[in-house]
């Protein structure tokens, strides 16, 4: 038998899971995906300039292809994956509990500005 403590962490659990609220979004490029690769690369560090409130840190770690990162902010972590494919670029985050409220402007501002900060090119 569970005691109310379980049964209330177990509610909570339950609740966060079913608030979380993925964003999708495809960044057209007709860089090729090494040069969008590497682009991501040389600018995922100005990543944190871009989120309201301010990251506190973002960890990184490529696989392949795939940029993976945890995003931490406002208390909360964020994980996010970004595939770089020949002719476009796939942002996926997960946005958890109280974060998923502000999914529509997340995503419409990664739509506007996504693909110039990830694929900028600053090479002097």
């Amino acid at each position: 038998m569970k005691t109310r403590a379980a049964l209330k962490s177990n509610g909570i659990r339950l609740i966060s899971t079913a608030m979380q609220r993925p964003i999708d979004v495809d960044l057209p490029h007709k860089l090729g995906r090494d040069e969008a690769r590497r682009r991501l690369a040389t600018n995922i560090h100005k990543l944190q300039d871009h989120i309201p409130g301010g990251a506190s840190h973002v960890d990184s770690s490529w696989d392949g292809d795939r940029l993976n990162l945890n995003i931490h902010a406002m208390g909360q972590s964020v994980e996010a994956q970004i595939d770089v494919e020949d002719a476009k670029v796939h942002c996926r985050i997960q946005l958890p509990g109280m974060l998923s409220l502000f999914a529509a402007p997340i995503e419409a501002m990664l739509k506007a500005k996504g693909g110039d900060l990830l694929l900028e090119d600053k090479r002097d």
